[in-house]
């Protein structure tokens, strides 16, 4: 009897660790990127528009999976109206006028897609690349973090009237609609006086707007862009975005959980990218103190530089920092996994390193892996104070030099990739980086 117990408790045992999701990183016992994402998007030949979106929607309209939709120029959505999609509707946006999709404030977007019928915008082209189009602007009404409480848009867009392209308020829970199950492909068109477009843009949005399994791919600028407001992204996907995966700035509150972003050294920005960028303004004098300073919870995120030879791409500066961190924000990150940069985080040269900073910036218990550097301040060539905090024991952080091949479950999959770590890979080690030559 007594040896069948123990041989129950074995299996049990067994089986326990078989079907236990690591706590690091992103989260799940099953791989939530499973058919909805696509990480090979310009191999995807997609039905010829049978229908053409311009200029201002005006009225509650629904777009039927039936139709596929050509996005023509900067179309807005205006005059306190909904545009609903319905799951697996496919939206292109037209390369020839670079095609956007702006949601003034007061005016909603429902596109809810499924796990196995997600809604796709993407590019007109056959050879699809980056840039191809504009982007997403979703707007509402929630607090930013300047004077006045309103802004406009400045990305050259051409509406019929200011007040579409102006957001910002005192409504936290400003209901910009719904985001989920959604794929954004080859955004980010480039203009010469404003910049790239982004992906989506998440401007003064609130906690009643919904973002949920939203995939940004191969976009120009940024893929996710918060421009203030009070917002939560949960499963948002990043893939080889050619500037930030996720900026933050305006007095944005977010939690972001249970994310991801992969990077591609070979094709970010030559004038800087990573995969967080946080900050509370541009110009100090623009930005009104009396108001909340931009504050990012990140939790569960996985945050990795998948590089054919990281060492080398090190050596000749293809690869940057994974979160940059600027003066007057407020910072957390936890059970987080950043893999494979140099260094993992940089604090803006003008954050002054005493008590009152270094309890606004945490980092506990997230794991280290294959950084040339951990945590530095921009222009410091010695960093061991921020080095030393951050690896006190009571932070609980882990450092590592795993292979990819060995900390992820799948990372080399190109079809269904699982960047789950695997459990029991994790073996802290007190060497940050192998600086050695050999």
């Amino acid at each position: 009897m007594k040896k069948i117990t123990l041989t129950t408790i074995f299996i049990l045992l067994v089986l326990t660790g078989m079907y236990a999701q690591q706590e690091k990183g992103i989260t799940g016992y099953n791989n939530w990127l499973n058919s909805w994402t696509e990480f090979k998007p310009s191999q995807v030949d997609y039905r010829e528009a049978t229908q053409i979106l311009s200029g201002d929607i005006t009225e509650n309209t629904t777009l039927s999976k039936r139709n596929t939709y050509l996005l023509l120029g900067d179309v807005f959505v205006t005059d306190s109206t909904t545009l609903t999609i319905e799951p697996g509707t496919v939206i292109i946006g037209d390369f020839k006028t670079k095609g956007s999709l702006t949601i003034s404030s007061g005016s909603r977007i429902i596109a809810e897609g499924t796990q196995t019928d997600p809604i796709i915008f993407t590019s007109s082209r056959s050879d699809k690349k980056p840039g191809d189009w504009g982007g997403i602007f979703i707007l509402g009404d929630a607090p930013l973090n300047i004077f006045g409480k309103v802004s406009s848009l400045n990305y050259g867009l051409n509406p019929s009237s200011t007040e579409n392209i102006s957001y910002g308020g005192d409504n936290i829970y400003s209901n910009s609609g719904v985001l989920k199950y959604v794929r954004v492909e080859f955004a980010g068109k480039k203009t010469k006086e404003f910049g790239n477009f982004n992906g989506i843009t998440l401007a003064g949005i609130g906690l009643k707007t919904t973002i949920l399994n939203v995939m940004v791919s191969y976009c120009q600028g940024n893929s996710f862009n918060v421009l203030g407001g009070e917002v939560v992204l949960e499963k948002a996907v990043s893939y080889r975005s050619s500037k930030n995966d996720y900026e933050f700035n305006y007095g944005t509150q977010c939690n972001i959980v249970n994310s991801l972003a992969i990077r591609s050294p070979y094709v970010s920005s030559a004038d800087g990218s990573r995969c967080m960028y946080v900050s509370s303004y541009d110009i100090k004098e623009d930005a009104d103190t009396s108001k909340k300073e931009t504050f990012v919870n990140a939790e569960n995120l996985t945050l990795v530089n998948v590089s054919n030879d990281l060492k080398s791409d090190i050596q000749v500066g293809l690869v940057q920092e994974a979160i940059y961190i600027g003066p007057d924000v407020s910072f957390n990150i936890h059970k987080s996994v950043i893999s494979g940069f140099k260094p993992a985080v940089i604090f803006d040269a003008r954050i002054p390193i005493n008590n009152d900073n270094l309890e606004k910036i945490k980092f506990t218990q997230s794991y280290f892996n294959n950084c040339k550097g951990n945590i530095f301040r921009k222009g410091y060539s010695n960093n061991d104070d921020l080095e030393s905090w951050y690896g006190s024991r009571i932070f609980d952080n882990v450092y590592s030099k795993g292979p990819d091949t060995e900390t992820f479950i799948a990372y080399d999959n190109n079809k269904l990739p699982d960047f789950r770590l695997r459990i029991n890979k994790i073996i802290a080690s007190n060497d940050y980086f192998d600086d050695d030559d050999d």
